[in-house]
């Protein structure tokens, strides 16, 4: 489309738009009329939002635009326009869907999610809700209740966008919005960004805040960002902290050497039926961080394996809790087929053997935060495959394995406590993504070990 603006964020990122906006060079009005119109032309088609915020949004820009005249200034994030999956309660939006057309319970009330409230206070725009897999219980990003978001890596032909927050990870593969805010209960930041070229992080469980948010299952629900590169996400994250933890984060030039870290490869788990092209590209990214003198030693994660056992129980188990069993045989033809009967697994589910599973994992988090002593962040591919057609997960056999290989790499980090993020990795083709993940309460280091990673990865030869 020619008459189509350019994505305003897509050269210089969020600090590059932070100096232009305070230098009056440009205004968070233009940007967010950028969005809009690229929104307007494009997401027919894509499918990203299940709610565009036109009105407000201008006016929230504005707004911002005359404060900063003023001289009152919210931080980096003030003016940028941002997407949040429709999973939080956001005043003056319509009451979030969750991917589904069910009637969902009163469980989060009226007022705004305290996250959402300081996203407000950094003073960005809300451009609307994307979409969620059906009460975000999908990795594949395929959603049949209120549509699948058609990922913008292949125009062609359309592929899995990776779920749940698969709105968030198209909304940002396409240029439709600047930053976009997902949540993460087993992949569901990470498997989006990779999919669709982009860096997530998942924060660390409990780190921020996730009242107001529809749970999925609180034990390992946390929020995360999706943006183009691991130094916009550092940015956010700092920002967006400052404001929760009431304090400032120390921004002074204090990155970590690639020289100086040493980095975990995991000999189990992670190198599962991984697809050729993936592993070598894995294996060539790790070379080239050793060619700048980052330590790479093997390891085993021995407690990676046992998620496989407790996800297919406490996901649907909670829901189930949250949902309540008459609730969910009254509307469960009116879900998703393949999420009603992962919903309706639950059903058989025993209190004794959940209990069980949840002490063991308590023993396993506290074994992997010990296994992480010496090394600065463990690394993998983030999935086994490319993003597969959409077509490919009709066929039951197919679709379990491709689900398995999208979540093999990615539940682990959940399951352990851990943080995690996904940066883009260099390759031929479709869009892949290199893993790293950090001991609890460590994102803000990772993110840095990131931004240096993400320096190496995308340097010429």
């Amino acid at each position: 489309m020619s008459d189509l603006p350019v994505d305003p964020f897509a050269a210089g990122g969020l600090e590059a738009f932070a100096a232009e906006f305070r230098a009056g060079r440009v205004t968070s009005e233009a940007v967010t009329r950028a969005y809009l119109e690229r929104i307007e032309k494009l997401d027919a088609r894509l499918g990203a939002f299940e709610s565009v915020a036109a009105d407000s949004a201008i006016a929230t820009a504005r707004a911002m635009d005359a404060l900063i005249k003023t001289g009152a200034d919210l931080g980096p994030l003030m003016g940028v326009p941002i997407a949040i999956k429709d999973v939080f309660v956001i005043s003056g939006m319509p009451a979030p869907r969750v991917g589904s057309n069910m009637e969902l319970p009163d469980i989060l009330g009226a007022s705004e999610a305290i996250f959402i409230q300081a996203l407000r206070r950094a003073g960005c725009v809300f451009l609307g809700q994307t979409k969620a897999v059906e009460l975000c219980l999908g990795i594949t990003g395929h959603s049949s209740p209120r549509g699948t978001p058609w990922n913008p890596a292949d125009m062609q032909q359309q592929r899995a966008p990776g779920g749940s927050s698969s709105g968030s990870g198209v909304a940002m593969g396409a240029g439709l919005c600047a930053l976009a805010i997902g949540t993460d209960s087993g992949g569901s930041v990470r498997v989006p960004a990779a999919f669709n070229g982009m860096f997530g992080i998942k924060t660390t469980v409990g780190l921020w805040p996730t009242d107001g948010a529809f749970p999925l299952d609180p034990r390992v629900d946390s929020i995360g960002l999706i943006t183009r590169t691991a130094k916009d996400a550092l940015l956010a994250f700092d920002t967006i902290s400052s404001i929760l933890f009431g304090y400032q984060y120390d921004t002074r030039p204090s990155m970590p050497r690639l020289d100086r870290l040493c980095l975990g490869v995991p000999t189990n788990h992670f190198g599962d039926n991984l697809d050729v092209q993936i592993g070598d590209a894995f294996h060539r990214a790790n070379e080239r961080l050793r060619k700048n003198g980052c330590l790479l030693q093997d390891i085993v994660v021995p407690e990676a394996p046992e998620r496989a056992g407790y996800f297919p129980v406490s996901m649907p188990a909670s829901l189930l809790s949250i949902l309540g069993k008459d609730r969910y045989l009254a509307q469960k033809d009116l879900m998703d087929p393949v999420i009603a009967r992962r919903v309706e697994s639950g059903l058989e589910a025993k209190a004794y053997e959940f209990l069980a599973l949840e002490d063991k994992r308590t023993k396993s988090r506290a074994s992997a935060a010990r296994r992480f002593a010496g090394y600065d962040a463990w690394v993998s591919p983030t999935t086994a495959d490319f993003p597969p057609l959409l077509s490919d997960l009709a066929d039951p056999d197919k679709g379990l394995r491709l689900a398995l290989g999208m979540t093999q790499n990615t539940q682990p980090a959940n399951y352990l406590g851990l943080c995690a993020a996904s940066l883009p990795l260099p390759v031929d083709g479709l869009p892949i993504g290199y893993q790293l993940m950090g001991a609890p309460n460590n994102d803000r280091r990772l993110l840095e070990i990131a931004v240096e990673v993400e320096k190496a990865l995308a340097a010429p030869l």
